[in-house]
């Protein structure tokens, strides 16, 4: 019994020798690369990218496998493999690799903006009235409409498949520019800094294999819209009448008037003063 003990205080002080080893630097090290990892799978586990992901672990276990077993032919096959794997998963990724990026060099502007910017309350929250406005009587005459609600990721690129222009967000003119007789009703409204910065976009379809089938190309492309971007999407059904909002490529349906409203001013608004409204729904209904 005396030899088990010892046994266990030795393995302790050898614990505790290694623990006198780490240094500040070496468990700030571990805390960073531990969030690395952690938001890497979060952000991949939603996308399509999570299958790559997966097959590419599976590789790496055969080839560990195979390596430890001496099955040489195998090894030498997946070694190649990997030594140009870099540069087919950066090919491969290329989509989600783009979006990760925008999405982390956004969260230090965002503070940036906040800090810097503290006029935009009243333009925005009348851009939010007129817009809600809008959607409520395009939703009830079933009226289809897109309109991207620009945040800190820049939407220039889609600005340009579109006539470019500058309006006030009159709800009038938002109405009259969706009017399905209208010139520029087909494709995306593009709402910048507060102001209509381009219509008639074409936006970049969701590659989703599980959204609904009752849901069409405007919705898709709200969805995609929301992945590549920190955007705010709001899609009228021209079948149905609906109001959906995508965000972060989710999206959420049966907004009326007030939901709508409540839900575009804690993004907009009240998230300046309060980030974790971000994932706050004041409304609709996940689908």
């Amino acid at each position: 019994m005396s030899q088990f003990f010892n046994t266990i205080a030795q393995q302790f002080a050898s614990l505790w020798s290694l623990l006198k080893t780490i240094r500040i630097i070496d468990v700030i090290d571990i805390i960073i690369v531990a969030f690395i990892i952690y938001y890497a799978y979060k952000f991949i586990k939603t996308r399509r990218a999570a299958k790559l992901a997966i097959g590419v672990v599976l590789l790496l276990i055969v080839f560990i496998i195979s390596d430890l077993i001496h099955m040489y032919a195998l090894s030498f096959l997946l070694s190649n493999v990997f030594q140009i794997g870099l540069i087919a998963l950066v090919i491969l990724f290329q989509p989600e690799l783009r979006s990760a990026l925008e999405k982390m060099g956004a969260q230090p502007l965002k503070g940036i903006k906040n800090i810097s910017d503290p006029k935009g309350s009243a333009e925005t929250t009348a851009m939010i009235s007129n817009v809600c406005e809008a959607v409520t009587d395009m939703s009830a005459s079933k009226t289809g409409c897109l309109i991207v609600i620009e945040r800190l990721t820049k939407l220039g690129d889609v600005a340009k498949t579109g006539t470019v222009l500058t309006a006030d967000p009159n709800a009038s003119l938002i109405k009259n520019i969706f009017f399905n007789k209208a010139p520029l009703h087909d494709g995306a409204m593009i709402i910048s800094d507060n102001k209509i910065s381009a219509v008639g976009c074409f936006l970049p379809l969701s590659q989703k294999t599980d959204i609904f089938r009752d849901l069409g190309t405007r919705h898709r492309a709200a969805i995609g819209m929301s992945e590549n971007s920190d955007a705010i999407v709001i899609v009228v059904s021209e079948e149905t009448g609906t109001v959906s909002i995508a965000l972060d490529g989710e999206l959420k349906r049966n907004f009326d008037y007030t939901s709508l409203k409540n839900q575009l001013y804690s993004l907009l608004v009240t998230e300046s003063k309060s980030p974790k409204n971000h994932k706050k729904a004041n409304g609709g209904e996940n689908k």
